[in-house]
C-alpha cells in the first residue's frame, strides 16, 4: 500500500482482566488501576482500565528499575459533549440509539521507579501508517524489551529473541507508547466510527484528548514534555503538537521525528500522478543514490565515503536536476540526454532507461529496476534488502522484502510479551494494522483554514505554528539513508521550506544513519539514535537543577 507509510518502519491493545495494581513510584502517585464500572453509562462503549507490572532494563550498564502500565483511556469522536453524557447517566437515561463513536486507546508506559514525576521528562511516542499499532517502535527501539532481527536480510522463523534492550530510552524519559484506533490492541466502536477517528484531523484529535487524559491520570502536567513520532506519526506530530499548544495550552519541549513526511507532495512513490510538481524527484535523488552506493550499482570507481558522496548528490538535486526538471518539455535534447547520463552516475538506472522516463524515477520504478540483472527487488523501507522479484517484467516492485523480512518477528515477539509480561490481552486479538482500507481521510484543515484541503496533505503550516506560538520548542528530524518510503532528504527539504522565521531555524537539529526507514534495525543505528534522543532531551527538557 504506497500511502501506508508506517514502519512495517519503515516503519501495539481493549478489555483484558482489570486489575488492581500500585501506581508507579513518583513524586504524585498515580491514581490506583480502577476496574471497569458496576453498569456501564449511557452510551459508553468503553471502560478505562490498567494492569501494572514491574521490571528491570540495564542501560549503559546501569540497571533501571520500572513498573509498566499496560491500559487503555476511552476518547470520543468529534462533537461529544461530556456534560451531556454526564446528565444522561444522572438520569438513568437508556438509549436505544447507536451510541456515538468512541475509541479505546490502548498504550504501555513504563515509569522509572523512585523518579519524582516533577522533573521527570515523559515522551509519547507512536508509529504511522496510518492505521498502525505501536509494535514497531515498542519492541524494536526504545522500550525496555527488544526482539533480535537480521539486520540486512529475511529474519529467519520463530523461535525469536527478546533481550534486554541496552538502548531504552528509559534512562533519560519515562515512555508511553501508544496505539493508533483501531489497531494494536485498541479499538472503535459507535456510530460512524471510522469517520470519527481515521483521518488526518480526527486522528490527532484523538490523541489530543489521550495526552490529556494521561496527563491527568499520571499527575504529569508538569513534567517536560515530548513528542516521538515515527513515518506517519511525524504529520500526525506536527498536528498534535499544534492542537496542544493551541486548543489545550499544553507547550511541550520537543518533538522527535522519524523517517519524516509532513508534505505528501514531497512522496517519491507516486509523484507520476502530480505532474507539473517535481519536488519528489529532487528529494528522493540522494536515497536512491545511497541505495546505488550501497548495492555497489554505480558505473566507475565507487565513491569511498557515502556520506561525501551524498553531499555531492544532494547539492546536484537541487541544482542541476531540479533546473532541468523545471524546465519541463523546453529541455533541449542534447542537454535532456546528457542530464540522463549524469543522473544515471548517481542512481545506477541506464541512462537511456532514464532518458525513456523523462528524467523521473518513482520509487517503484528504482525499486524494480536497480537490480533487474540478478532478478532482484530493492527494498522500499530500508533499501539494502533485497529479495526474488514477483515479475521482471513489471514496471515497479510490487512487494518490499524489507517489511516481508521483519513482521513475524514483531508481531510474535509482541504477542508473547504482551500477554506474558505485561499481563495483557489474553481475551482479544492483536491487529497489526486498522482495517483501513482506503478509508483514511487525508483531507486537512491548515491553521487558519476554514475547511479542510482535499489535495495532497501537508501539515508544514501546523508545525510552523507550533514553533511560532512557542518559540522554545526543539525539533530533532532523523532518519535513514536508505529510506525509500520517506527519503531522509525530504525531512531536510521541508524543514528548510517551513514558514518560519529564519531565527527558528536554530530550533530545528538532523542526524541520518547508515540504515532504512526503521533507523533502529541495525544495532548500532539504534545506539546511535538512542544516544541522540537522550541527548536531545538531556539539552531541553527545562528541568536542571530541579
Amino acid at each position: 500500500m504506497k500511502l501506508a507509510l508506517a514502519a512495517v518502519s519503515t516503519l501495539a491493545l481493549l478489555a483484558s482482566p482489570a486489575l488492581a495494581a500500585p501506581a508507579p513510584a513518583t513524586a504524585a502517585p498515580a491514581p490506583a488501576a480502577t476496574a471497569p464500572d458496576k453498569k456501564p453509562a449511557p452510551d459508553r462503549l468503553f471502560q478505562p482500565q490498567a494492569v501494572t507490572t514491574s521490571g528491570t532494563v540495564t542501560v549503559g550498564g546501569k540497571p533501571i528499575a520500572y513498573d509498566a502500565v499496560a491500559g487503555n483511556l476511552v476518547v470520543h469522536g468529534p462533537g461529544w459533549d461530556d456534560t451531556a453524557w454526564r446528565e444522561a447517566a444522572a438520569s438513568g437515561a437508556d438509549s436505544k440509539e447507536v451510541p456515538p463513536a468512541e475509541a479505546s486507546m490502548f498504550y504501555a508506559a513504563y515509569f522509572k521507579k523512585g523518579a519524582p514525576s516533577a522533573g521527570r521528562p515523559i515522551m509519547f511516542l507512536f508509529n504511522g501508517g496510518p492505521g498502525s499499532a505501536t509494535v514497531w517502535l515498542h519492541m524494536g527501539a526504545f522500550g525496555p524489551k527488544r526482539v533480535v532481527t537480521a539486520e540486512n536480510s529475511h529474519t529467519a522463523a520463530a523461535p525469536y529473541s527478546l533481550v534486554n534492550n541496552a538502548y531504552s530510552l528509559l534512562d533519560v524519559a519515562d515512555l508511553v507508547f501508544i496505539d493508533a484506533p483501531g489497531a494494536g490492541f485498541s479499538r472503535i466502536a459507535g456510530r460512524d466510527k471510522e469517520k470519527a477517528f481515521w483521518g488526518v484531523d480526527n486522528d490527532a484529535a484523538a490523541f489530543e484528548s489521550f495526552i490529556k487524559q494521561f496527563l491527568t491520570k499520571y499527575s504529569r502536567w508538569n513534567s517536560p514534555k515530548y513528542l516521538f513520532g515515527e513515518s506517519y506519526g511525524t504529520p500526525r506530530a506536527a498536528v498534535l503538537v499544534n492542537r496542544l499548544q493551541d486548543n489545550s495550552g499544553v507547550d511541550f519541549n520537543g518533538v522527535v521525528m522519524l523517517s519524516q513526511i509532513l508534505n505528501f507532495d514531497l512522496s517519491i512513490d507516486t509523484p507520476d500522478f502530480n505532474p507539473g510538481t517535481d519536488g519528489a524527484y529532487i528529494a528522493g535523488l540522494p536515497t536512491m543514490a545511497a541505495t546505488a552506493w550501497y548495492h555497489n550499482r554505480l558505473a566507475g570507481q565507487r565513491p569511498a565515503d557515502l556520506e561525501t558522496f551524498l553531499k555531492d548528490a544532494e547539492n546536484f538535486a537541487l541544482t542541476d536536476y531540479a533546473t532541468a526538471l523545471q524546465q519541463g518539455s523546453l529541455l533541449e535534447p542534447a542537454k535532456k540526454k546528457a542530464m540522463a547520463e549524469k543522473l544515471s552516475g548517481y542512481i545506477g538506472l541506464p541512462a537511456d532507461y532514464i532518458l525513456k522516463s523523462n528524467l523521473r524515477i518513482n520509487g517503484g520504478q528504482f525499486e524494480q529496476q536497480l537490480q533487474i540483472g540478478s532478478e532482484l527487488t530493492t527494498g522500499r523501507l530500508d533499501t539494502r534488502f533485497s529479495g526474488p522479484a514477483m515479475d521482471v517484467l513489471e514496471k515497479e516492485a510490487d512487494y518490499d522484502p524489507q517489511s516481508s523480512a521483519l513482521s513475524s518477528a514483531y508481531v510474535s515477539a509482541f504477542n508473547n510479551y504482551a500477554r506474558t509480561e505485561l499481563k495483557y490481552g489474553d481475551d482479544q486479538g492483536f491487529k497489526l494494522f486498522a482495517e483501513i482500507n482506503g478509508r483514511w481521510d487525508f483531507g486537512h484543515r491548515q491553521p487558519g483554514g476554514s475547511n479542510p484541503f482535499r489535495g495532497a496533505t501537508n501539515v508544514m503550516p501546523d508545525l510552523a505554528k507550533a514553533m511560532k506560538q512557542n518559540p522554545n520548542l526543539k525539533v530533532l528530524v532523523t532518519g535513514g539513508y536508505y529510506d525509500l518510503a520517506t527519503p531522509y532528504y525530504q525531512g531536510v527539504y521541508e524543514m528548510h521550506h517551513l514558514p518560519i522565521p529564519d531565527s527558528l531555524q536554530k530550533n530545528i537539529e538532523y542526524k541520518y544513519f547508515p540504515s532504512g526507514h526503521m533507523v533502529y534495525a541495525i544495532e548500532s543505528s539504534l545506539k546511535g539514535i538512542h544516544d541522540t534522543v537522550a541527548d536531545f532531551v538531556s539539552r531541553t527538557d527545562n528541568a536542571a537543577g530541579q
